[in-house]
């Protein structure tokens, strides 16, 4: 799927846009939906830029019915993150409804055109973001993100207590994982066992892409295993989906103790 859907992804420099080509594709499920973009997301992630204008050509696109609300999800969240306007084009009458149905719901433009010149055209009159230069502001300073992250030597576990905690945007996001991998670096051990506090912990979708990307990112590079406790509802699930497209174990427990019990599980199945 990766490769596959890399191919489908490109970029136009001089329009300031990543061409998204659906054409023909068949989403049967959520974890093809999610397997997509997060091929997405790493390409934006290697463009050298944060915000495009999206132009996606739906032509043929089949997305069904269980794999929806995974699509508007997902969709959602990257245009938040990284998009300056969209633009779709050559939408199936089932596709341009549903996009439609949604526009009105959530206040947006859908910007749907018949064909790919129409909608070139639209991104040529819409304003750029890029020369703003600014980063949104921040909503948490980094004492107070870093008094979040503490670490035990003696089990080899650094917890981050994200309890209580609203990350808005990608800003927000990057701060906090700034604070976890400037404290990493201090601590003088490379690897831990992580244990994060979701209690009550809200990501808004702005924030997911750049959430999720950083997390990957620290945990490849840091974590000897992962185990998250007490998330909210959509927490847990958008968690879940990215867990079936990335293949990793979500490992989500209820309780404080019964993530410190995972990770004893962890350390036992190390050495067995």
């Amino acid at each position: 799927m990766t490769q596959e859907f890399k191919d489908r992804v490109r970029f136009h420099d001089d329009l300031q846009a990543m061409e998204v080509n659906f054409y023909g594709f068949h989403f049967p499920d959520s974890r093809s939906v999610n397997a997509a973009y997060d091929c997405i997301e790493d390409c934006i992630a290697q463009s050298g830029h944060k915000h495009w204008f999206f132009l996606v050509n739906l032509h043929g696109l089949q997305v069904d019915q269980s794999a929806w609300p995974a699509y508007a999800k997902r969709g959602k969240a990257l245009n938040l993150a990284h998009s300056m306007g969209t633009v779709r084009f050559d939408a199936s009458e089932e596709t341009a409804a549903r996009i439609s149905a949604a526009a009105q719901t959530e206040n947006f433009d859908p910007n749907l055109f018949n064909n790919r010149e129409d909608a070139i055209e639209r991104i040529r009159k819409l304003p750029s973001r890029r020369s703003e230069g600014a980063e949104n502001t921040p909503n948490h300073s980094a004492d107070a993100l870093s008094d979040r992250i503490s670490f035990d030597p003696s089990t080899g576990i650094m917890e981050a207590d994200l309890s209580h905690l609203t990350l808005y945007h990608g800003r927000d996001a990057n701060d906090l994982y700034d604070q976890i991998r400037d404290k990493i670096a201090q601590s003088g051990q490379d690897k831990w066992y992580f244990l994060i506090n979701y209690e009550d912990c809200k990501i808004e979708p702005g924030a997911w892409v750049q959430f999720a990307h950083r997390g990957k990112t620290l945990n490849k590079a840091h974590s000897l295993g992962t185990v998250r406790f007490a998330p909210g509802s959509e927490t847990e699930d958008e968690i879940r989906q990215r867990a079936t497209s990335q293949e990793f174990r979500p490992n989500i427990r209820n309780t404080r103790e019964e993530a410190l019990e995972r990770i004893a599980e962890m350390k036992a199945s190390e050495h067995a």
